[in-house]
């Protein structure tokens, strides 16, 4: 069978650049190659559903258009489609001294990336919006919302069907090959289609698939696993909306923080931890060649000398619930480690250049 374009990735990213071509090129003959049996199987799926307003990222860079825009998009579309959300607003709280001036950077970043209406808080502030955390002071971040990106993706799926385009799940590539009149994609369940253009949104598998056509790939995608616990519903009312600690500028994650979550519930971090397998949901999930494949890579070398002592801390949080505690009372001093039970984890593919750069 033969294509325009082919998406390999059922995931959010794969199924928004599907529908945003069709829209574009109504006209277009669209494939979306999904290898498990449902779509958003992987990160999508297995996150924290927060929809950020872009209050991190540099100005004027790609990441920071792409998220403010993304937010606008977002938003327009599940008002379109009827997906719920709530723009519930997140507070960052700086509980250390030191963590001041960041969350001041912080301000002026959020400023010049268009976020107005955000507010300082002083000290006796913080209880207006969240009357357990405790902290020298914060910022309230009224942009921040939930969603769940599964139901995004699902419903991002009918509106490509429905612009005539096909999404196949069960259909995990094995091979790509460039031939004169474009791509010819080997599918596992023994399929084969033409396409004048692929689209890798592979996720975690991403680097994999693009070796395929590029064996001297310069980019590894290297796997780390967040961990969450939930409170129990009977504590519920210690968080009223998302609660995030002053992000560490030398280390690539936010740090635990608890998520209110669009369906009910409360999530409380994640921990980040190096997954020694890709898809690696739980700690004792293993497979030696993934394992060894990030480790041969002298990109992740070079970040696991950099970050040893972040890293080590987060592998001792992952294996003691006590720790973790200790790290969310930071923000919440009432919470106690019988108030939290074990949740969901999800496995970030992070993207790592040869010279240990964290894309």
């Amino acid at each position: 069978m033969k294509y325009d374009i082919i998406v390999v990735g059922g995931g959010i990213v794969g199924l928004a650049t599907a529908l945003r071509t069709l829209e574009k090129k109504p006209h277009a003959k669209v494939l979306v190659l999904e290898k498990e049996n449902t779509l958003a199987a992987h990160q999508t799926g297995h996150n924290s559903g927060v929809i950020h307003s872009g209050l991190y990222y540099k100005p004027g860079s790609l990441k920071a258009t792409n998220c403010i825009n993304g937010y606008n998009d977002l938003i327009a579309f599940a008002d379109k489609e009827g997906i719920k959300y709530d723009l519930c607003g997140k507070i960052v709280v700086a509980t250390e001294p030191h963590e001041l001036p960041l969350l001041e950077n912080l301000y002026q970043r959020g400023l010049a990336n268009g976020l107005d209406k955000m507010t300082r808080l002083k000290k006796e502030e913080i209880a207006q919006y969240e009357p357990h955390v405790k902290g020298l002071a914060a910022l309230h971040v009224p942009y921040t919302g939930i969603i769940d990106y599964k139901e995004v993706t699902e419903k991002y799926a009918e509106c490509v069907k429905r612009l005539g385009g096909t999404v196949e799940t069960g259909a995990k590539v094995s091979n790509i090959t460039n031939r004169a009149d474009g791509l010819e994609v080997v599918c596992e369940n023994g399929k084969t289609y033409q396409s004048r253009f692929l689209v890798n949104c592979g996720g975690l598998y991403s680097d994999k698939l693009a070796s395929l056509t590029q064996p001297d790939l310069n980019v590894r995608i290297i796997p780390f696993r967040g961990e969450y616990y939930e409170l129990k519903p009977e504590k519920e009312y210690l968080v009223k909306g998302l609660i995030y600690p002053v992000p560490d500028p030398n280390f690539p994650f936010l740090g635990v923080h608890f998520t209110r979550m669009v369906h009910g519930g409360v999530e409380a971090g994640p921990n980040a931890v190096f997954a020694f397998k890709k898809e690696g949901y739980k700690k004792t999930d293993f497979d030696l060649q993934e394992f060894w494949g990030s480790l041969a890579w002298p990109g992740f070398r070079k970040v696991a000398m950099k970050y040893w002592k972040t890293g080590l801390m987060e592998y001792r949080r992952s294996f003691s619930k006590q720790l973790f505690t200790e790290a969310l009372q930071r923000l919440i001093p009432e919470i106690q480690k019988n108030d939290l039970v074990q949740g969901t984890a999800g496995v970030r593919a992070q993207a790592c250049d040869r010279t240990g750069g964290l894309l």
